[in-house]
């Protein structure tokens, strides 16, 4: 049956709330000096420079291999964060303390790696919690208005099913299927976002789905999964560290990018293990 609005309840609702927290305050200008870290709502690498890169509550940070790191951007808050092609970035959010324009910003583009952004469209009116790009396409999980929207180009939108959703994910391999998490478990679509069965077990908070055989996705615990065969079951992984997750980015089969409370952590051999990457600074 079709999934219908509603507020989420419960562990994810505990959980989206934290990620809603008020931003810090800071500089708009871009920094030099060592990163100031804290909440996380999405990480990638650039295949400009293979480097990580961690959108915050206080900007876009630059993680070097060396473990140093800067704010590359001003210090808005960047949510829906995806890492569309080479020095090419897509976002939302809301703007830096003290800053120009409106509360949401809708979608932005940023071609220079984070250090500058533009509006695409729907400025004022949508903020995007979470942005996929495939398929040479852009899937928004409008967090204003409950519901997916699907773009080709970035500036018209089609609007599809309302849900309460906290992550989505789209096939490698078909444009029309679709997975967002919700109170209930993985709620999944087969025609494009229009719309969704009601979720099913387990719940996870984040998702990714790197190839057609390799879908992750994390707990509110913070456990690992794993499904080969795009979520029909599930096998556990291993575990995040850090407590509370905050995002999660699967590059290939075995190559994740994953944050908690405690930082940003990657693993090179499918969530067995993993390596501090950036450490943060909430308590």
């Amino acid at each position: 049956m079709p999934l219908r609005f509603r507020p989420i309840a419960t562990a994810t609702a505990l959980l989206l709330a934290a990620a809603l927290t008020g931003c810090s305050e800071g500089s708009s200008e871009p920094s030099e000096a060592p990163a100031d870290v804290g909440h996380i709502h999405g990480l990638g690498t650039n295949p400009a420079d293979g480097k990580l890169y961690v959108a915050t509550h206080q900007g876009i940070i630059v993680v070097n291999e060396d473990g140093t790191s800067k704010r590359v951007s001003d210090n808005a808050d960047y949510m829906g964060f995806t890492v569309a092609k080479a020095d090419t970035f897509l976002g939302s959010g809301h703007p830096a303390p003290g800053g120009d324009g409106p509360p949401n910003r809708g979608l932005i583009e940023s071609t220079d790696a984070g250090k500058t952004w533009k509006t695409r469209s729907l400025g004022g009116e949508v903020d995007f919690h979470a942005l996929e790009y495939a398929h040479g396409m852009i899937y928004g999980y409008d967090s204003t208005n409950g519901m997916l929207r699907v773009s080709k180009g970035g500036t018209t939108w089609d609007e599809r099913a309302q849900l309460a959703a906290v992550d989505i994910a789209v096939s490698p391999k078909d444009p029309d299927t679709v997975l967002a998490t919700t109170e209930d478990g993985i709620a999944k679509s087969t025609d494009g976002g229009k719309t969704f069965t009601t979720g099913a077990s387990p719940v996870m908070v984040f998702i990714s789905w790197a190839e057609d055989d390799a879908l992750y996705g994390i707990s509110t615990t913070g456990a690992l999964s794993r499904s080969a065969d795009g979520g029909e079951t599930w096998e556990a992984a291993g575990s995040v560290p850090g407590g509370q997750p905050q995002a999660l980015t699967a590059l290939d089969d075995k190559h994740l990018l994953a944050a908690s409370q405690g930082g940003v952590y990657e693993s090179r051999d499918g969530g067995e293990t993993f390596t501090e990457r950036l450490s943060t600074s909430e308590d």
